[in-house]
């Protein structure tokens, strides 16, 4: 079981920043779509790119900003920005049913390029969706650093 820090509700284009050690709310930057599903980050891990590992909550649910969730990663999502990785855990609710499709990979990839099209200067390339374990080991590795 995960628990994830909400930094942004479903549907929202304000993204709230919150420090990753203390968990407090720092800031809120908007962003020129709205997010599809709630996103935040694993509380206690540590990616790549220094930062807490993010994580797509693929729910029907509306946890509100701020909200600490616990949830069951069901997929990798990988992507990178200017070739640092910076992956996204694809997470469900306890007992909620995800199927991992290629409607949900478009829809997301579809969002990440919108998004990022605001920001030329920066290079993101959206991969596949890769299964369920490798979520786990991708966050066991995070945990490890």
């Amino acid at each position: 079981m995960l628990k994830v820090l909400i930094e942004v509700e479903a549907g929202s284009c304000d993204k709230k920043l919150y420090d990753e050690l203390t968990l407090e709310y720092k800031e809120t930057r908007r962003v020129s779509q709205p997010y599809p599903y709630p996103y935040g980050f694993i509380i206690g891990t540590r990616g790549a790119d220094g930062d807490s590992v993010d994580c797509y909550l693929i729910t029907n649910d509306s946890p509100k900003s701020g909200a600490i969730v616990e949830c069951d990663p069901i997929g990798l999502l990988k992507q990178d920005e200017d070739g640092e990785l910076d992956h996204k855990v694809l997470a469900s609710l306890p007992g909620q049913s995800v199927e991992v499709s290629q409607k949900l990979h478009k829809e997301l990839q579809d969002f990440i390029y919108a998004v990022f099209s605001d920001f030329p200067e920066v290079h993101v390339h959206v991969g596949d969706i890769l299964p369920r374990e490798v979520a786990l080991k991708y966050i066991q590795e995070s945990r490890e650093q």
